[in-house]
């Protein structure tokens, strides 16, 4: 009883307002390592569909020029590192000898979206539960911890929040953690790291149809429509100004959303999953991911990667 107190109590706190995403992800996480969490299964489901509402709910708050653009600049970038992670996590997977489909779930997640682009494949590829879990949990570490030291180290570095909002959305995994950080570096930061990250997180589908098309399977591939209404909603923002006195609002309830998402996700992380991840998985997301990272960023700062 005590533990479902707390994890609603913290749920609630989330929802308020008053507390910003990465603040509500380490809470998650201090629940997490700490209790158990009351309704596992539910969580994860609401954590997916709130967090797909707050995207949609943020895009109430962008310009579609500015999306057009930003995403039509990141393509380029995403398919040249989509394409590099993939081929890079393939060569460390064999290297230290990482389960096959454990490793390609990985890479998936790293180069595409984190976990809605293993969920994508996971099917595809026939992987069971444990491989899931594993993959799901190595790629989860990085993310939470993407969100806490990213908006540290752009700080440290002085990027601007273009530059800021553009390595956000290359380097992070999951778009929960991208509009996390860059919310906490700006506003620009977030328009610039939503848009691209979206723009990024629509190689699930090619990628899935290829990976399909490989292992000859059958499953049906899953479209992320919530990026579809991102842009209608950037659409009413510019160009349906009867409405314009709600769409603050929605960009509000877009960020709490976003906030009490962070909450749930770090509420899933404890020390079974540590456990459960292993070894040699976490090396290959580790490796994989900091080679995206330092990349990333050494490319932006030398103005080779800019919007």
């Amino acid at each position: 009883m005590t533990a479902k107190i707390i994890f609603f109590a913290g749920l609630i706190l989330a929802a308020s307002g008053l507390i910003s995403p990465p603040v509500a992800l380490l809470a998650g996480l201090i629940y997490g390592f700490s209790l158990a969490v009351p309704y596992p299964k539910q969580t994860r489901t609401v954590s997916r569909w709130l967090l797909q509402a707050s995207v949609v709910a943020l895009g109430f708050g962008m310009n579609l020029h500015q999306v057009v653009r930003a995403g039509g600049s990141g393509f380029v970038y995403t398919a040249t590192g989509i394409a590099t992670t993939m081929l890079l996590g393939l060569f460390i997977g064999r290297l230290i000898v990482v389960d096959r489909k454990v490793s390609y779930l990985i890479n998936v997640g790293t180069a595409i979206c984190g976990g809605s682009a293993i969920a994508a494949v996971s099917p595809i590829i026939h992987a069971d539960d444990e491989e899931i879990a594993v993959s799901l949990g190595t790629v989860f570490v990085l993310n939470s911890i993407a969100l806490l030291i990213f908006p540290l180290i752009g700080t440290a570095l002085r990027l601007t929040q273009s530059q800021f909002g553009l390595w956000a959305a290359l380097a992070i995994h999951d778009t929960s953690s991208v509009v996390g950080a860059a919310a906490k570096y700006g506003n620009e930061a977030l328009a610039i790291g939503i848009t691209v990250k979206l723009a990024r997180a629509l190689w699930i589908v090619p990628i899935a149809l290829v990976t399909a098309y490989m292992m000859k399977s059958k499953a049906r591939v899953q479209w992320p429509w919530f990026i579809l209404f991102f842009c209608l909603a950037a659409v009413a923002n510019t160009y349906v100004p009867l409405f314009a006195p709600a769409y603050p609002v929605l960009t509000r309830l877009g960020r709490v959303g976003l906030t009490a998402t962070l909450y749930l996700i770090g509420t899933g992380l404890s020390m079974s999953t540590l456990k459960q991840v292993g070894t040699r998985p976490l090396i290959q997301g580790v490796l994989l991911w900091a080679a995206v990272a330092i990349t990333s960023l050494l490319a932006i700062r030398a103005g080779l990667i800019a919007l």
